[in-house]
């Protein structure tokens, strides 16, 4: 097996830090970041391999243009990049201000381009390279009281499908994965703000986005990063966005 070097951006807990642990268990080395550097510490203590921690916000340009550079001065070319960072705003669309909407286009859309765009002359250069964007269900159809999210992960599968077809002939491929309702922290953060806004039970509102998918629980990130080992392993997937919903939307 061929060490890789892979940056893993929300690596700091849920399923990027499942996704960090999986890359270093196969015999990677694996750069970590996300904004919080005591939580990024804790994940690369329990990583087998190399890792390197870099703290930053990746919507700001000069912030990642340093991780990259960190990552290229100490092991050589970003060969692997899993973006897995984002977040959702929960609100109906006539509440969504100005502001929510473009933070949401920057984070799951656009900071996702700057790193590809970061990435791709390197690996195409060496001939060889895995770019897998952690997108979700909302970028196949609609889902109410989340239009910004939903938007921003449609941009994002569009993106990678333009990417992988630029790319087919390099030796570099460029998936998305969409999870759907997932057992993560940031579930956790929609049902309270769920139940903040309707006065409905937490309890009752999980229980909602269990039903929601046709086997009847959340995802586990262990699941979502069985479909991440596959792509990084595969040279003949790319172009695509890969379901994980239990049987939610079937494409």
């Amino acid at each position: 097996m061929t060490t890789r070097n892979c940056l893993v951006t929300g690596a700091s807990r849920g399923i990027g830090s499942v996704i960090a642990g999986r890359l270093s268990a196969a015999g990677h080395r694996v750069a970590l970041t996300a904004r919080s550097a005591d939580q990024l510490a804790e994940v690369a203590e329990k990583l087998p391999g190399p890792s390197l921690c870099l703290p930053a916000d990746v919507t700001d340009p000069a912030a990642m243009q340093n991780v990259f550079s960190t990552v290229e001065d100490t092991w050589g070319t970003v060969e692997v990049l899993v973006l897995n960072a984002g977040a959702a705003v929960a609100k109906p669309i006539a509440d969504l201000t100005d502001d929510e909407w473009l933070g949401q286009l920057d984070l799951n859309l656009t900071a996702p381009f700057r790193a590809i765009r970061r990435a791709v002359p390197a690996m195409a250069e060496g001939g060889w390279g895995r770019i897998v964007v952690i997108s979700s269900i909302a970028g196949k159809a609609g889902e109410p009281n989340l239009a910004a999210y939903t938007a921003s992960k449609h941009g994002v599968i569009g993106l990678v499908r333009a990417a992988a077809a630029e790319l087919a002939k390099s030796g570099v491929t460029v998936n998305a994965v969409c999870p759907g309702y997932v057992d993560t922290p940031m579930t956790d953060g929609w049902v309270e703000k769920i139940s903040a806004r309707t006065g409905r039970p937490q309890d009752e509102i999980r229980t909602a986005l269990e039903r929601k998918q046709p086997i009847r629980r959340l995802i586990t990130p262990e699941e979502v990063a069985d479909v991440v080992d596959l792509c990084v392993a595969s040279a003949a997937i790319t172009g695509q966005a890969i379901n994980v919903d239990g049987g939610a939307v079937q494409s």
